[in-house]
């Protein structure tokens, strides 16, 4: 259970709104849109590239940003959106289009691709304004601030959330981003950064996320399990009661961040998440890393971390401090690679590079800040699946299939199927998705070898599977990628769950059997 919120508010900074006429203009692109790219978890699945290679617009109210979307000539047509100045309630309207699904008092990005949203020139405040992300996909939002949004009170705005995702989010790339609050749950506010429903491939990085009571969560419940494949780098978590953050099942990679005050709780890993939590800098702060308020354990692989000043609280039913020695209790793998600051100069290291109008300054890996290059790349971007592999419907893989007596589940299942149903070696049962994409997964109690797989369409359903991805759950790296069912060769790969993610269909998919091979 949450305990009450007890926060320790430092003196909020005076707002020194900039003064901005409503509007939307053209604009050449600036500097202060990063060029060196996404980093971490938002590198997968295809990649994170915004409205690279699009138009770019300069927009100084919520309502033109809201244009800028509803302007394109399709929901996926890429855009860059300047933004300059505060954007609030009062200039911030619901937009109709055919590219766009927007609403009042909240910056909506509902069911789009390919967008970028960065702050230019003295600066972008979202003021008692949140930013909320739901079906979309290839965002980036860069060098803003966020702050008191607020839940209850008035206004309100985004659920409480300064930045919120929902519901089938893939590759989002939050970086350079200050979140603020003044406050708790009592006094209105909820979450900085919160992800839930099939939210995945996402990083936060170079950010301020302080003075609130919830730092951020993935997973709104015990059973909101979907989510995961998440990055959190170089980020200053301060005067956070808990949440930071907290993570219900899925994978997080925590590493080089400065977490100072945090009063209640800090990585919060349950109901069978695993974190990867590598040099980061723990200051001051309580129960920094643990599962907290439930029995519904996570896992942890920690190295390289400093904890200054850290105390730690007794165990108990609901209480599984990692501390005050803290050991790892499983082992995480990345896909991607990443440099490493030691842990010792952290503090620095953010203190230069981390919130919004640092001029986008980075770290080199070796402790010293350094400005992206202004250097326009080449904005097309580079896919990250491996070539499509072709499926052979025809012949079956020989010896054992693995899939049978492995457990199973995913993002989602029509009434009357079950995600069981693919790995019981009977045909004439399927899973089908709620609706016309999602996946499924095959899971099992050790790490198991597999090369091989067969995906096998259940009668009157043959031909119903369009676009797919097979990706290593444990990792979040895509194995093969392609169209169709059948037997689809792998990299020989070790792992404890394989997911089968549709991503275009031509009718309701029905999977009968997901077969897994060793060779």
């Amino acid at each position: 259970m949450r305990r009450p919120v007890a926060l320790r508010l430092s003196a909020l900074l005076a707002t020194g709104a900039l003064a901005a006429a409503a509007g939307m203009t053209l604009s050449t692109p600036e500097a202060s849109a990063a060029t060196t790219g996404a980093t971490g978890y938002a590198t997968q699945n295809g990649g994170t590239t915004g409205g690279a290679g699009g138009q770019t617009v300069r927009a100084t109210t919520g309502t033109a940003i809201h244009a800028a979307l509803c302007n394109r000539a399709s929901r996926s047509t890429p855009v860059t959106i300047q933004v300059e100045g505060t954007i609030n309630h009062a200039n911030t309207s619901k937009v109709s289009g055919g590219s766009c699904s927007t609403a009042d008092g909240v910056i909506e990005l509902k069911q789009i691709s390919n967008v970028t949203i960065v702050g230019v020139g003295g600066g972008a405040v979202f003021d008692q304004l949140g930013i909320h992300i739901r079906e979309s996909s290839n965002i980036i939002i860069q060098n803003v601030t966020v702050r008191n949004v607020k839940k209850s009170g008035s206004p309100t705005s985004n659920g409480g959330d300064a930045i919120g995702m929902e519901s089938g989010v893939r590759n989002v790339w939050v970086d350079h981003v200050t979140l603020e609050a003044s406050g708790g749950e009592s006094e209105g506010f909820d979450g900085l950064f919160d992800m839930k429903d099939n939210t995945q491939y996402v990083t936060l990085s170079y950010s301020i996320l302080r003075n609130s009571g919830r730092g951020g969560l993935i997973g709104s419940s015990e059973s909101d399990t979907s989510n995961g494949y998440v990055t959190f780098h170089h980020n200053l978590y301060e005067n956070i009661d808990s949440r930071t953050p907290l993570l219900r099942g899925g994978i997080a990679h925590i590493y080089n961040n400065h977490y100072k005050g945090l009063n209640e709780s800090g990585i919060n890993s349950r109901a069978g998440a695993r974190a990867k939590v590598d040099n980061n800098y723990f200051e001051d702060s309580k129960d920094v890393l643990g599962t907290f308020y439930t029995d519904a354990a996570g896992y942890w692989q920690v190295s390289g971390n400093i904890f200054d000043n850290v105390t730690w609280s007794s165990r108990g039913e609901d209480n599984n401090p990692a501390g005050p020695n803290p050991q790892s209790n499983t082992t995480v793998s990345v896909p991607y690679s990443y440099g490493l600051d030691g842990a010792s100069c952290v503090p620095g290291i953010v203190s230069q590079t981390a919130g919004a109008n640092k001029g986008l300054k980075v770290s080199d890996g070796n402790c010293s800040p350094q400005t992206p290059d202004p250097t326009p790349t080449d904005p097309t971007p580079t896919p990250t699946d491996p070539t499509p592999t072709p499926t052979d419907p025809t012949t079956p893989p020989s010896g054992t299939n693995l899939s049978i007596g492995a457990g199973a589940d995913g993002s989602s299942k029509a009434d009357g199927t079950s995600y069981g149903n693919v790995r019981d070696g009977n045909m004439s049962t399927y899973w089908s998705p709620a609706g016309s994409t999602g996946s499924v997964s095959v899971k099992w109690g050790s790490p198991t070898t597999v090369s091989k797989v067969n995906i096998r369409e259940a009668s009157g359903a043959v031909g119903n599977i369009g676009s797919w991805r097979l990706v290593n759950h444990d990792t979040g790296a895509v194995l093969a990628s392609g169209s169709g069912a059948g037997v689809i060769s792998v990299p020989r790969t070790t792992l404890s769950k394989i997911t089968f993610q549709i991503t275009g269909s031509s009718g309701t998919p029905r999977v009968a059997e997901f077969e897994t091979y060793a060779g």
